[in-house]
């Protein structure tokens, strides 16, 4: 089976704004999230952001990322967007 994991993460968020990069015992928030997911073993591991500084500080740390368009009105919008730049065979089963 194959499987993609998808982190939306976006900096304008309205509780806490910058909330990705925050740093949390000296790494970004968004690459302890990435970490765990890659830790389950369930498959390939993608932040999916609308900002430039999100995707540097993931791609850094050894991670993917796939920048999407700003205008999404939720993270599920922002995973389909990215599902479709990489799987456009849909070849994934499980996202």
């Amino acid at each position: 089976m194959s499987t993609l994991i998808l982190i939306p993460a976006r900096m304008a968020s309205t509780r806490l704004p910058g909330k990705p990069l925050a740093d949390i015992a000296g790494a970004p928030m968004i690459v302890h999230v990435a970490r765990r997911a890659a830790e389950a073993g369930l498959g390939r591991v993608v932040v999916a952001t609308d900002t430039q500084s999100v995707a540097q500080a993931v791609r850094a740390h050894g991670f993917e990322a796939v920048m999407t368009r700003m205008d999404h009105e939720s993270g599920s919008d922002r995973i389909h967007e990215a599902l479709i730049a990489l799987d456009p065979g849909r070849k994934v089963e499980t996202v």
